[in-house]
């Protein structure tokens, strides 16, 4: 009997501390879409600002007018997916070369691409931005998705999981005359799908979120602006219309919450993939 109590109250301590987590994590959020579904007025009268009333989609509306958030948010889902696209492809091959073929100095050039990861992005920006403009791409989708093309942690990535195969898959396909890019695309790439979900999502959270090399290459033109730009426009001196940007987060958060609710299976199965052997 004592036991039980004893279980009954350790379990109580754990969902008791679980919850109070959750709260911890969702207050932020709960308190940002509160701002945004209220008044200029209204988002700053605290701490009635905190309660779910006098709720309007006013600001929302606006924010969508004002920031022009319907293009804004197109451009970004055609880069995001480009870009996704072009990395889980890049990761696909290189990853391939890595784990499977043989050829001189694999070691080192493995070693040098994993310490391009050492380097900060911010480091680049300059150089890539005068590499964009002679060859003609700022303000264009070029210019926002060719750099971004290929990733140093998803070609890692990848060749992990591939050095997990079996060897004996290759030589078996070897011995019926499977070639390598049949491999690739019949038995590598459908084993490993997890790992690439968990790459595409991470990648497409990444670019959408992305804003410095956007800022940098896209200059002042609203065709090609991403949502982070317009998210910047948004911005005002006028302190009673910060729900304007709230509203404006607000909308661009639901595609990736969207995709977090969708893909949440994939993401932890990529996670865990070869977490357990045997």
């Amino acid at each position: 009997m004592a036991a039980d109590t004893v279980r009954g109250a350790r379990k109580f301590g754990r969902y008791t501390l679980l919850v109070v987590l959750a709260v911890i994590v969702l207050f932020p959020i709960y308190a940002v879409v509160l701002q945004a579904l209220k008044t200029g007025p209204d988002s700053l009268d605290h701490p009635r600002s905190l309660l779910p009333v006098d709720l309007t989609l006013s600001t929302i509306k606006a924010a969508w007018t004002q920031g022009n958030l319907g293009r804004l948010l197109l451009n970004s889902v055609f880069v995001s997916v480009m870009v996704t696209l072009g990395v889980v492809l890049t990761s696909l091959l290189a990853a391939y070369a890595f784990a499977f073929l043989q050829f001189p100095l694999k070691g080192p050039i493995f070693v040098l691409f994993l310490a391009t990861m050492l380097v900060p992005a911010e480091v680049t920006v300059v150089i890539n931005e005068r590499t964009a403009d002679s060859l003609g791409w700022v303000n264009s989708y070029q210019g926002l998705i060719v750099p971004s093309l290929a990733s140093t942690f998803g070609i890692f990535l990848v060749r992990q999981v591939f050095l997990q195969l079996p060897t004996e898959l290759r030589e078996a396909a070897s011995l019926d005359g499977v070639g390598h890019v049949r491999f690739l695309w019949e038995v590598a790439a459908p084993l490993s799908r997890p790992t690439l979900g968990a790459l595409g999502l991470f990648t497409f959270l990444g670019t959408w979120n992305a804003y410095l090399w956007p800022s940098q290459v896209i200059r002042g033109d609203r065709a090609h602006e991403t949502v982070q730009i317009g998210l910047e426009r948004l911005k005002n001196n006028d302190i009673s219309k910060i729900n304007l940007v709230t509203g404006g987060l607000v909308v661009a958060a639901l595609p990736i919450f969207i995709m977090l609710v969708l893909f949440q299976r994939q993401l932890v199965r990529g996670l865990t993939a070869g977490a357990v052997k045997g």
